[in-house]
């Protein structure tokens, strides 16, 4: 992500893959921000709201299959971040088996969702307050690091890639981008 000189303006760059002949190509995208706790947030547009409400209406029903899938995205990128989990460090059940693990995947990827759902309208992250303090305080606890919370990122655009491919889209991509980010960001805050 790029700056502009103008406080209120970003200019990212995005890699896109043309579907039709696979070939790649760079394109920018400018996108409003603002600031909160001197960390630089993206707010969510209207445009963006609409996008992730349409995608959600698409994944919702198949939570539980696209939470694990996004926990075994995480999983195939980095397997040592199974140790972050009490309940898998000596599990001899397969991870996409494992039924902790499908219900927390599941949790994660709807609390991830709904909290992207409600952004726009009430502008912060919405958990409850003890549970982003909670969220904070396991994630101190087990060392989580902006790396793992870029992976995660990662893994979670992916599955939505997979789980919507008809109607997957740059915009799409960095509408769930900018609701993860405040997502993290309010975690991070929390993080003492």
């Amino acid at each position: 992500m790029f700056w502009s000189k103008t406080p209120r303006k970003c200019i990212t760059r995005f890699q896109h893959i043309c579907q039709c002949c696979g070939n790649g190509f760079e394109i920018e995208a400018s996108r409003t921000q603002h600031s909160c706790e001197n960390l630089a947030i993206m707010a969510l547009t209207a445009q963006q709201e609409s996008l992730i409400v349409n995608s959600w209406d698409m994944l919702k029903n198949d939570s539980a299959d696209h939470g694990l899938k996004f926990f075994l995205k995480i999983f195939s990128a980095a397997p040592e971040a199974t140790a972050l989990f009490s309940y898998l460090k000596d599990s001899s059940v397969p991870l996409d088996q494992n039924p902790k693990l499908k219900t927390h995947a599941t949790v994660v990827f709807v609390m991830i969702a709904e909290t992207a759902i409600q952004l726009r309208k009430t502008g912060k992250v919405n958990v409850g307050e003890s549970n982003l303090k909670h969220l904070g305080a396991v994630h101190l606890k087990l060392g989580v690091t902006h790396a793992h919370f870029a992976l995660a990122k990662a893994a979670l655009l992916e599955t939505i890639k997979e789980g919507v491919p008809c109607i997957w889209s740059t915009a799409l991509s960095d509408a769930w981008g900018v609701a993860y980010d405040q997502l993290v960001a309010a975690i991070k805050a929390e993080m003492k």
